[in-house]
C-alpha cells in the first residue's frame, strides 16, 4: 500500500484571529497551515513550530498530525474549490500515493527514523467551511469521504518533505479510513459493525467510547 507514497509538503501553524461569515463573530484557530523548509522535529503531540486554538477538540496525542491527500486537490478545484496547494485543508503533511480508502486504522509507517500509527480520520469542523468560504464544505467532505485522517507519534524524529514512507504494520486492513467515517456517522443502523469498531484498540479513544455509547 506505500509503494511510491511520499511526504509532499510539511505544514506548521498557529492559532490567529479570524472573523466568521455567518455572524460576524471573532474566533482562533490554526487551520492555516504553512509549509516548512527543510527537516523539522516531530514530537509525541505534534511537529515544532505547530499549535492548537481550542484543544477540547484538536491536537493531542491521537491528533498528533493530520495527513491529507494531495490528489484530492484537482477533484476539489473542479468542484470550484481553488487553486489549493498543500495545507490547504489545514493538514500537516500533504502525501501522495495514498488517501482513505487505501490507509487503515493501526496501519504504521515509517518515515525515515520517526514512526506514525493511524489513529481515526479527520471530520472538519465549521473553520474549513469558513476558511474556503464554502457553507456546504463541511458535508462536501462527509459525503465525498475526501476528510484526512489523523496520526499518533510512536517514534519521535525528524520529517523532511519528499521523503518516501514504509509500511511497517497493518493490522486492520478492512478497516480504512474511509470505511470507519462510514461506520462512525451510520453507527445506530451498523450496530454491528459499530460494536466490532470500538474494540479496535489503535482506533482513538475517544472514538472507541462514542462507539461503545451509541451502538
Amino acid at each position: 500500500m506505500t509503494e511510491g507514497v511520499h511526504i509532499v509538503s510539511i505544514q506548521v501553524g498557529t492559532p490567529k484571529a479570524y472573523v466568521a461569515p455567518d455572524d460576524g463573530g471573532t474566533y482562533q484557530s490554526a487551520i492555516d497551515k504553512r509549509p516548512v523548509a527543510g527537516r523539522i522535529h516531530l514530537g509525541s503531540t505534534g511537529l515544532s513550530g505547530d499549535a492548537v486554538a481550542d484543544r477540547r477538540a484538536h491536537g493531542g496525542p491521537e491528533q498528533a498530525m493530520l495527513l491529507y491527500s494531495v490528489e484530492h486537490y484537482p477533484a476539489w478545484e473542479a468542484e470550484g474549490l481553488g487553486p489549493l496547494e498543500p495545507g490547504a485543508f489545514g493538514e500537516n503533511l500533504s502525501v501522495s500515493g495514498a488517501d482513505e480508502s487505501s490507509v487503515a486504522i493501526g496501519d504504521r509507517w515509517a518515515l525515515g527514523d520517526v514512526v506514525i500509527e493511524v489513529s481515526k480520520p479527520r471530520t472538519p469542523c465549521n473553520r474549513l467551511a469558513w476558511r474556503h468560504r464554502r457553507p456546504d464544505l463541511v458535508r462536501r467532505v462527509h459525503d465525498t469521504g475526501r476528510s484526512g485522517w489523523y496520526v499518533r507519534v510512536l517514534n519521535e524524529g525528524w520529517l523532511e518533505a519528499g521523503a518516501p514512507v514504509a509500511l511497517v504494520s497493518r493490522p486492520h486492513v478492512e478497516w480504512t479510513v474511509r470505511r470507519v467515517a462510514q461506520v462512525m456517522a451510520s453507527r445506530q443502523e451498523r450496530r454491528e459493525e459499530a460494536a466490532a469498531l470500538a474494540r479496535l484498540p489503535e482506533l482513538a479513544a475517544d472514538w472507541r467510547y462514542r462507539l461503545a455509547r451509541d451502538a
